[in-house]
């Protein structure tokens, strides 16, 4: 008989790390890797929703990226230094910048949109929108992790805080011509005050 998913050894509420060693399924470090793979499942739904093919390669790549940036959260603190000697692939300054760049190259296509953004004027712009609060929750797992006695290298927290802003980009891509809907008008009234660079978005 193979091998079972159901190993059955997480029934008592803890699962175990990389290197040995087990902790609550609540566990700071745990909730940081559930929401990296919430993201990644996410960043799948988006790929699903009819991206064209050069995004689907660019998300495939986040998705690997996402990979191994949860490894390198599944080791305990006492492991970092293992991890970091070890052949595990981990994010690297390479993968920040492909997102400024891809992020600058949206900004400067000058998208057709103004205002607060409200999510859900098609099915891809809503999957880019549910991805990009995702990777707000990642974001917001891994800064918690210092506190638990976890420290997080910093570029991994400016790679995550990149990708939400490049998610936010292409659900406004989404909204828009070529995408078949008209880019709808600012919501009426007062909005909280933001710096040009939140967009209706958390920075």
């Amino acid at each position: 008989m193979g091998h079972s998913i159901a190993t059955r050894t997480g029934d008592d509420g803890t699962t175990s790390l990389l290197y040995g060693g087990r902790v609550p399924k609540d566990h700071p470090q745990i909730e940081a890797v559930g929401a990296c793979d919430e993201l990644n499942a996410a960043l799948g739904g988006a790929k699903a929703a009819g991206t064209d093919p050069a995004t689907r390669l660019e998300l495939e790549a986040i998705q690997q990226n996402l990979v191994a940036l949860m490894g390198e959260l599944a080791c305990a603190e006492a492991d970092v230094a293992r991890h970091a000697a070890s052949r595990f692939v981990r994010i690297g300054d390479a993968d920040l910048a492909r997102l400024d760049a891809t992020v600058a190259a949206l900004e400067a296509a000058a998208l057709p949109f103004g205002g607060w953004a409200t999510p859900g004027a098609n099915l891809r712009a809503a999957a880019f929108d549910l991805a990009r609060v995702a990777a707000r929750r990642a974001e917001r797992r891994l800064v918690a992790l210092p506190a638990a006695g976890r420290i997080v290298r910093p570029l991994l927290l400016r790679y995550l805080n990149r990708l939400s802003d490049l998610l936010w980009l292409r659900a406004r891509e989404a909204e828009g011509p070529p995408g078949g809907v008209a880019p709808r008008k600012p919501i009426a009234g007062p909005a909280p005050a933001r710096s040009r660079k939140s967009r209706g978005r958390a920075v």
